[in-house]
C-alpha cells in the first residue's frame, strides 16, 4: 500500500486531507472535485504519451486517448456554445501564452486589465516574461466604489494604440463586464475580442452569468478548476472562426507543448459532464447567492468592499483601510481559525503585494459543500469577529471550534450528479 511505500508523502497527504475536511476553503480560485474527477486524474492515462490530436497522433496505442479527448472537446463546446475547443493547455497561464503566440507577432499590442484593478499577471504585468515579446497597455476601473470600467478611456486607448487583442477578464474583479462595449471597441479598433474567463467559467457554464460568446467575443481562455470544478488545467475556446482555431491548435502542439497530460484531460471530460447536469445550474446560481450574503455582512460590519459588493463568486475587501489589519495579518489570523483566504492588493494599493491592504475570498468551494446563504452569513460573521480580535487567543479558539464543527457538518459530496 502507498502508506507503507512512502510514509513521508503519505503523512503530508493525510494532513492536507484533514485540513480540507476540517476547515473552510474561501480562496475564490479553489474548489473541491468529485471522487469521479479524482479517479480519472489518478488513472492509467497517466502512463500514456499522446502527442498530437485525436486521429493525428505521433505515437501508437491511442484508441482510448482519442476517445476521452474527443469527449472532452465535445462537452466543452456544448457547455460554452463554441464551435472549437482545445483542451490540452496545461493550465491558465500556458493557455494565455499560447493564445498570444497564436494570434500575435512579436511587438504586437494587447490591451488588458491592470493587475491592481483586478486583472491577472498574464494580462501584461511588467514582471512577466511575456511582456518582453509583446507590448501590453493596461486599463483600469473608472470608479473603484462601483467597479465601473472607464470605457471612454478604454476606447481612447484602443484607438490610439491599435491593439491586435482587446483582452477582458480578471482574477480579482467582483462584477460583470459590459461585453457589448468591449466587442464594439474591439471592432472599431480592428482588434480581436478575447476574454480570460478562468474565474467565472463555471458560472458561465451554469448559466448564472452572461456568456461572452453571445456578445461576439472571438476567443475565451480559461482554467478548468475554480468555479468549473474540474482538475487543474487550461482550455482555449473559439466561437466560430476556423482559422483562429487552427492557429491555436498549432501553437499548443507542437508550438509550446509536447505530450498532453491525458489523465488530466480524462478528468476534464468527467468535470465537463458534471457541469452539463441540471444540478450544476443550481450550484452556479447558489455560488452567487452565497457570495452576496457574505458581502452584505462585511458591508454592515463597516468593511469597504472594492466595487461595493459582488455580482459573481468573489469579494475583495479593504481590511487595512477599514479595520487596520493588513492583508497578510488577516490571512494568518483566519488560517488560525480554519478559514483559508488570500491576501490581495486592492486598486492602486500603496502597500506591497506580500502584505497588501486587502483580502480576496469567495464561495465556490463552500457552495460545493452545500452551504447556503445562512451558513455563509455565519462564516462571514466569524471572519469579522476574528479580524477584530486577531490577537485574542480565547476568541480565536472558540471560533476555530465552531468552524470545525460547521465544516464537519458539511462534507464534500462523493458525487456531483
Amino acid at each position: 500500500m502507498f502508506i507503507n511505500q512512502d510514509k513521508e508523502i503519505a503523512a503530508a497527504l493525510s494532513g492536507e486531507e484533514k485540513r480540507q475536511r476540517e476547515g473552510l476553503e474561501l480562496i475564490p480560485s479553489e474548489n473541491y472535485v468529485s471522487k469521479a474527477v479524482l479517479e480519472a486524474l489518478g488513472s492509467v492515462f497517466t502512463n500514456k504519451y499522446s502527442e498530437g490530436y485525436p486521429g493525428k497522433r505521433y505515437y501508437g496505442g491511442q484508441e482510448y486517448t482519442d476517445q476521452i479527448e474527443t469527449i472532452a472537446i465535445e462537452r466543452a463546446k456544448e457547455l460554452f456554445g463554441a464551435k472549437y475547443a482545445n483542451v490540452q493547455p496545461l493550465s491558465g497561464a500556458p493557455a494565455n501564452i499560447a493564445m498570444y503566440f497564436a494570434l500575435l507577432e512579436p511587438g504586437d499590442t494587447v490591451l488588458g486589465m491592470d493587475l491592481s484593478h483586478g486583472g491577472h499577471l498574464t494580462h501584461g504585468h511588467p514582471v512577466t516574461a511575456i511582456t518582453k515579446i509583446f507590448k501590453f497597455i493596461r486599463y483600469k476601473m473608472k470608479d473603484i466604489e462601483t467597479g465601473e470600467i472607464d470605457y471612454d478611456e478604454l476606447r481612447a486607448l484602443a484607438l490610439a494604440e491599435k491593439p491586435k487583442i482587446l483582452l477582458a477578464g480578471y482574477s480579482a474583479y467582483p462584477r460583470e463586464l459590459d461585453y457589448e462595449k468591449f466587442v464594439s471597441i474591439a471592432r472599431e479598433a480592428g482588434a480581436l475580442a478575447v476574454m480570460d474567463v478562468a474565474h467565472i467559467a463555471g458560472l458561465i457554464a451554469g448559466k448564472a452569468v452572461k456568456n461572452p460568446f453571445d456578445y461576439g467575443f472571438d476567443v475565451l481562455t480559461t482554467t478548468t478548476h475554480k468555479t468549473l470544478r474540474g482538475p487543474r488545467g487550461g482550455m482555449i475556446l473559439t466561437r466560430d472562426n476556423e482559422e483562429i482555431a487552427k492557429k491555436i491548435d498549432k501553437m499548443i502542439f507542437p508550438g509550446l507543448q509536447g505530450g498532453p497530460h491525458m489523465n488530466v484531460i480524462a478528468a476534464k471530460a468527467v468535470a465537463f459532464g458534471e457541469a452539463l447536469s441540471p444540478k450544476f445550474k443550481d450550484y452556479a446560481a447558489q455560488v452567487i447567492v452565497n457570495a452576496k450574503a457574505m458581502a452584505d455582512v462585511f458591508t454592515v460590519g463597516g468593511v469597504r468592499l472594492i466595487t461595493g459588493g459582488t455580482s459573481n463568486h468573489l469579494i475583495l475587501a479593504d481590511v487595512f483601510g477599514s479595520l487596520g489589519v493588513t492583508g497578510a495579518e488577516a490571512e494568518k489570523a483566519l488560517d488560525e481559525v480554519g478559514i483559508t483566504v488570500n491576501k490581495n492588493v486592492i486598486a492602486d494599493d500603496t502597500r506591497k503585494p506580500l502584505d497588501p491592504s486587502g483580502i480576496r475570498f469567495g464561495t465556490p468551494a463552500i457552495t460545493t459543500r452545500n452551504f447556503t446563504a445562512k451558513e455563509c452569513t455565519r462564516v462571514a460573521e466569524l471572519m469579522l469577529e476574528t479580524l477584530k480580535n486577531k490577537d485574542d487567543v480565547a476568541v480565536k479558539d472558540r471560533i476555530k471550534k465552531e468552524i470545525t464543527e460547521l465544516a464537519l457538518a458539511f462534507p464534500v459530496p462523493d458525487s456531483f450528479v
